[in-house]
């Protein structure tokens, strides 16, 4: 296969996950702070492909991390599965495809491929699952070992309509607490109850993730630990409200 076109498009979004152009929120941190404090993290699904937990959240350990959809920081061979080194792939993607948008002056005018170290295939790209691809087989294999044994699941800035990722909601067992923190009630078909049953087992967190995870840093006296220098701006402004800090 020809991997030019998607290297071509993907350039400033890989190269920008290398350079940290875009920063971890406070939801980022949450879950970081969650393994380090208490160590109670099971595992961390994610269908983003950006690539934020693995290269900013050095508090989670990589096999802590399901990129359900794949990733933009990691790379591998789609020939043969080998990975290469993310900063060794991206020092070949910055130097050896050209910038189809024409905004760095350094970048090569024509692309090059890029070679398996195992095979020698020019099929190294990222990770991110293309449209008509199989998931991940660690996705398969992790729900299976992991859900039976959840006692209490963050369901997080996901509309729950993309399957299978969405099967890890109802998979849990039925004693399973789920807090679904997001500004709309999703998952209701999916049995998500939002219903003032006060027996219920769900917990609807209603508002912007980064809120309600602050909250929640700062009910478990975590607000401390985040620093604002690893935060993107509007994380920063939410911190500095929560501290009573104004500019």
């Amino acid at each position: 296969q020809n991997a030019f076109p998607y290297l071509e498009v993907r350039r400033p979004f890989i190269l920008g996950t290398r350079n940290h152009q875009w920063k971890a929120t406070i939801g980022h941190r949450f879950a970081e702070l969650l393994h380090t404090k208490t160590g109670k993290l099971t595992r961390l699904y994610t269908q983003n492909i950006d690539g934020l937990y693995e290269q900013q959240c050095d508090g989670i350990p990589k096999e802590k991390i399901v990129n359900v959809h794949g990733t933009i920081g990691r790379a591998s061979c789609e020939s043969c599965g080998a990975e290469m080194d993310f900063d060794v792939f991206c020092e070949k993607v910055e130097h050896g495809i050209k910038d189809i948008y024409k905004q760095d002056p350094r970048a090569p005018d024509e692309s090059t491929p890029i070679t398996c170290e195992s095979c020698g295939a020019a099929t190294v790209k990222p990770t991110t699952v293309l449209f008509g691809s199989n998931l991940p087989r660690e996705f398969f294999e992790r729900v299976q070992e992991d859900l039976p044994k959840v006692d209490l699941l963050f369901i997080a800035g996901t509309s729950l309509v993309v399957s299978p990722a969405n099967s890890v909601a109802y998979s849990v067992p039925k004693e399973t607490i789920r807090v679904v923190v997001d500004r709309n009630p999703v998952g209701q078909e999916l049995g998500i109850d939002y219903s003032n049953n006060p027996k219920k087992r769900d917990f609807f967190a209603r508002g912007n993730c980064d809120e309600v995870f602050l909250d929640l840093i700062d009910e478990l006296g975590w607000t401390d630990d985040l620093k604002e220098e690893l935060l993107p701006e509007a994380s920063v402004e939410l911190l500095k409200t929560k501290r009573g800090v104004t500019k």
